[in-house]
């Protein structure tokens, strides 16, 4: 068994304070089957905790059933991850602490690998 108290800081590395596809792109190659691991641990638990924005939830649960689906590439899989990792650490650009304001960059980030994968993640929904 692996320690995953730890992941928050090993998986904040690969998530910078200003992100865009490009650099998602980029992150997705260092994505490993911990993060995998960390994110179907984590991910209906954070969720779970999510007030308000059914639109937001349903991106969400799309990207993750994206992530779990076999029949996706590696590398469009590791894109939602990464927005899906963004979205479960509490460590970002605007921490999570905040109630409304914290999940600002959360949005944004989700919204915008949603618009990337937008044909992809039709049939999650």
């Amino acid at each position: 068994m692996r320690n995953y108290e730890q992941i928050g800081e090993d998986a904040s590395i690969y998530i910078p304070q200003k992100s865009t596809i490009n650099e998602l792109e980029k992150i997705s190659e260092n994505i490993t089957d911990r993060e995998v691991e960390y994110v179907e641990q984590n991910f209906w638990q954070k969720l779970a905790r999510l007030k308000g924005n059914i639109n937001f939830k349903r991106d969400l649960i799309a990207l993750y059933k994206f992530m779990k689906d076999p029949a996706v590439s590696f590398f469009k899989k590791a894109i939602a991850i990464s927005a899906l990792l963004y979205f479960i650490l509490p460590i970002d650009s605007i921490p999570d602490l905040s109630p409304i304001v914290g999940f600002l960059d959360d949005i944004g980030i989700v919204a915008m690998v949603v618009k990337y994968l937008s044909r992809e993640l039709e049939r999650y929904y």
